[in-house]
């Protein structure tokens, strides 16, 4: 396994309320102030979570003698990989319950007025309090360690994260004033069809954790 098998999970991180809020910040007053603020935010946060979820699996591994040389299987290698397939089914259901609940609360229409404060704040807010994206975290920091990848492994899936994220705005910037019937499509797009995507991917990963745990 190397960092090209975790990049997936990107998608997982920013389907649904976080795409859309990206949208509407990329259609409002200030879209590059605000969406630069919403991706300082985003990064705030995940960044550090997958660091953390990481360093933590990687010290427990080291700790019960699964990082050094020597065939076989470790022991704590399995405990790792049956808690990631705990993290990976409870992700599922989480992406499943909250489906049809990505749609627009009333609280976005204030996006369009947002600057680059909010948007910041905003940013740390849906990455920390969404279950999905905490869960989704701690799976790609614990598969990584679990497989002795070194930390840097994380950063393409941070930065896949953070440029999924900037689509809108980079759609602004592209587009000029087509934009206006490119970012609504994407905004329902999210809406509607996010989910699957998303279940898609914890579905990809569930197979490869069974892989893991059948060798």
């Amino acid at each position: 396994m190397n960092f090209l098998t975790i990049l997936p999970m990107a998608v997982v991180m920013v389907a649904g309320t976080q795409l859309v809020a990206a949208v509407f910040l990329a259609s409002g007053d200030r879209p590059r102030r605000a969406s630069a603020g919403f991706l300082a935010g985003a990064a705030v946060v995940v960044a550090p979570g997958t660091t953390l979820a990481w360093l933590v699996f990687r010290l427990v591994r080291g700790a019960a003698g699964g990082g050094g040389g020597g065939g076989g299987r470790k022991p704590v290698e399995t405990v790792i990989d049956w808690v990631v397939l705990a993290l990976l089914v409870v992700l599922a259901v989480v992406v499943f319950l909250r489906r049809h609940s990505a749609g627009e609360p009333g609280w976005m229409g204030r996006l369009q007025h947002a600057g680059f404060g909010y948007a910041f704040r905003l940013g740390l807010l849906l990455f920390v309090v969404m279950p999905s994206d905490d869960l989704t975290m701690v799976t790609v920091g614990a598969t990584a360690a679990r497989h002795g990848l070194p930390w840097w492994h994380l950063v393409p899936f941070v930065l896949l994260t953070l440029l999924l994220l900037a689509l809108p705005l980079l759609a602004l910037l592209l587009l000029g004033d087509r934009a206006d019937r490119v970012l609504p499509r994407m905004r329902d797009w999210a809406d509607r069809h996010s989910w699957i995507i998303s279940e898609a991917v914890v579905g990809f990963f569930l197979v490869l954790t069974v892989v893991d745990l059948l060798k």
